[in-house]
């Protein structure tokens, strides 16, 4: 096996174990090499040294998880290997450039300071487009549900098929030629550890009176401003880690801030496609982030 396949499962193994110990004779006991030579091909093959990334890697974790449960920070601290809050505090500010408390109270979240993972299959950067969009007036139904933040994005990729697919039963075959979904979470409120989401699916007004009479629909508005706004072309159990590409690697890298408000889904589906359908192994449309510059 190549050094670069080596470093590849290496970095994998890492990504799976941040909340667990990995000092440096652990790391290379996973690898089968000395922690001498562990570290000279780690920089040579990543240029960082697997030290600061661990560490970095693990203070990133940390700051999404600080923005998106209410839980303590000594025990997101404890979670993430640092010995004390204090220990935490100092290498958090030295990050992020500011403490722990104040990056959970900002109104935005600033990518600035989180260090994507690594990955060596080229550039995962997905081609990012500002657009300006206006206010728009929408007909939809909103669902929540709780969820561990670990299981965020697979929960997000079950829910908004099964969203769409009780949206759309009783659509006719001929559906709108555009579909959308604005989502957005906050901490839970009943269990620090876990995070509420808030999705919505909806149509423009036009198709109210046609498609959804009957169905406990309410009024919203599309809110106005500027979005990063990712196209997507593949397969409907692609979108998750779509997604997460961009919150984990697109924004950091971009250092993108995302401002207050609900991130926008945007579906064009195919003639007699309805999101939600086994036959529908295809979607096409965009995902757009509130961001401020």
């Amino acid at each position: 096996m190549d050094q670069a396949s080596i470093i590849r499962d290496l970095l994998d193994w890492l990504e799976s174990h941040l909340d667990q110990p990995l000092s440096l004779d652990n790391v290379a006991a996973k690898s089968g090499y000395s922690k001498w030579h562990l570290q000279r091909m780690f920089k040579e093959i990543t240029g960082q040294a697997i030290g600061s990334y661990i560490r970095a890697r693990r203070l990133s974790k940390a700051a999404v998880a600080l923005r998106l449960t209410a839980r303590p920070i000594l025990d997101v601290a404890l979670q993430y290997r640092f010995d004390s809050q204090q220990t935490f505090t100092r290498a958090f500010k030295k990050q992020f450039n500011q403490t722990p408390a104040f990056y959970r109270r900002a109104d935005s979240w600033s990518a600035v300071g989180i260090c994507p993972p690594i990955k060596l299959s080229g550039n995962n950067l997905i081609p990012v487009e500002y657009v300006m969009l206006e206010e728009k007036p929408l007909v939809g139904i909103t669902q929540s549900y709780t969820c561990r933040l670990e299981d965020m994005y697979e929960s997000k990729s079950l829910i908004r098929t099964q969203f769409w697919k009780q949206y759309m039963s009783n659509l006719p075959i001929e559906i709108p030629p555009v579909l959308y979904a604005l989502n957005h979470s906050r901490p839970s409120q009943e269990k620090d550890d876990e995070q509420e989401v808030f999705y919505t699916t909806a149509l423009e007004p036009q198709y109210m009176p046609q498609y959804l009479e009957g169905h406990a629909v309410h009024a919203l508005t599309l809110q106005g401003g500027e979005y990063a706004k990712f196209r997507y072309n593949g397969p409907r159990d692609g979108v998750r880690r779509f997604v997460m590409t961009l919150y984990g690697t697109c924004l950091p890298l971009l250092k993108l801030t995302r401002r207050k408000g609900y991130d926008i889904e945007v579906f064009y589906p195919a003639n007699k496609d309805k999101i939600g359908d086994a036959a529908t192994d295809i979607l096409s449309g965009e995902y757009l982030i509130p961001i401020q510059r």
